[in-house]
């Protein structure tokens, strides 16, 4: 690449710094970056980035498929039900395990090697993220998903108090109940919800899609709150592509003034959506 060439990246990432300088920004890590060590690495290179320009990075993981591998190694089939994991107690157990322990410390290991200060949290610090049991109908019946939760309400004075240490928050979906017990909470549903209440400037969903798909799977650049309703409707989001596109759809008419769903397959995607023109995914604009 020619020096000239260099300088006219940089130089467009310029305004988008100024304009996100001080914003919060929560991010939905997850898919093929999770999994893949170079897509790990530069994630967490772009978090580091973005935190050393001035912006507030909050990052949220999943783990699904982490979990199923530690639950096939003691002998036990992952059940989903309407794409929810059904969570026994001794699967809830694997999921503080591998979400809580494992899955978040090498993410706090790769941003802090990389020149960030991480701390690892579960909704159990702090009691922060306030969940209760989520049932689930199906044929008009009550389907018990065990310890599946549903957010009830989350304390930002946490993330506040470490946001004015310049740490970068790294938070497994990980709720407590009124009753003390732990619940597994879908890590989409919690970022988004998160964005929310930290009134995120955007928030960002990783996935292994290029982002929202019409019917002849082309990508679909921009799309407002109120078009998703019909997309569903049609069957064109189906799938895992629910909570999020729902959780993309709460954050944007809840305050968030954009969110974006990337490909979280693409190096450096982060970077690529925040400060180029160019973008990798899809946009949602919120009512701001």
């Amino acid at each position: 690449m020619a020096p000239n060439d260099k300088a006219k990246i940089l130089s467009e990432a310029l305004p988008y710094i100024k304009q996100f300088f001080d914003k919060t920004i929560v991010i939905k890590f997850g898919g093929n970056a999770m999994i893949d060590e170079q897509l790990k690495s530069s994630f967490a290179m772009d978090v580091v980035l973005l935190k050393l320009v001035g912006m507030n990075p909050v990052v949220v993981h999943g783990g699904g498929p982490q979990i199923n591998e530690h639950l096939e190694k003691i002998g036990k089939k992952g059940e989903f039900i309407n794409g929810v994991r059904v969570t026994d107690e001794e699967t809830m157990d694997v999921v503080e395990m591998i979400l809580g322990g494992q899955i978040n410390k090498e993410i706090v290991h790769q941003i802090n090697i990389h020149g960030g200060k991480a701390v690892g949290l579960t909704g159990q610090d702090g009691n922060f993220i306030h969940a209760s049991k989520l049932d689930k109908d199906k044929d008009g019946k009550k389907i018990d998903l065990g310890y599946v939760g549903k957010i009830e309400s989350i304390d930002p004075s946490l993330i506040d108090f470490l946001d004015t240490g310049d740490f970068i928050p790294v938070i497994a979906p990980i709720g407590i109940g009124s009753d003390g017990k732990t619940y597994n909470i879908n890590a989409d549903v919690v970022a988004g919800k998160l964005a929310e209440v930290l009134m995120a400037e955007k928030l960002i969903l990783m996935t292994n899609t290029k982002g929202v798909l019409d019917n002849q799977n082309n990508l679909i650049t921009g799309i407002k709150p109120n078009d998703i309703e019909s997309l569903i409707k049609d069957g064109t989001l189906s799938g895992g592509m629910l909570p999020k596109i729902e959780s993309a759809m709460d954050a944007a008419k809840g305050g968030v003034n954009s969110v974006h769903i990337i490909d979280g397959r693409v190096e450096h995607a982060l970077l690529l959506e925040i400060l180029t023109n160019q973008g990798v995914g899809t946009l949602i604009k919120g009512k701001n």
